[in-house]
């Protein structure tokens, strides 16, 4: 299994003590979103395909962002990229 597929599973499952970071790779590398900076600490997600955009309060980045931006930034992923876990289960 790829090491992003590894990075989905993990923020998936458990979405606590997931840092800005690895949301961001998972998001931009692996799901081919786009990362600008918003007001203050958020960060907004875009996607060509999605019609609407995903901020996210990434605290400052050094801290475990709040489960919920993580749990919305995943079912994002998941309605763009449906077929990213094909014939890993």
């Amino acid at each position: 299994m790829g090491h992003y597929k590894k990075l989905y599973k993990k923020l998936k499952n458990s979405p606590k003590d997931v840092m800005f970071d690895d949301l961001e790779k998972l998001m931009t590398r692996a799901g081919g979103f786009t990362s600008i900076t918003g007001k203050g600490d958020h960060y907004v997600f875009s996607h060509p395909e999605l019609e609407r955009q995903i901020s996210v309060d990434c605290n400052g980045k050094h801290r475990p962002l709040l489960p919920v931006y993580v749990k919305k930034s995943i079912k994002a992923f998941d309605e763009v990229n449906p077929d990213f876990l094909e014939g890993d289960e």
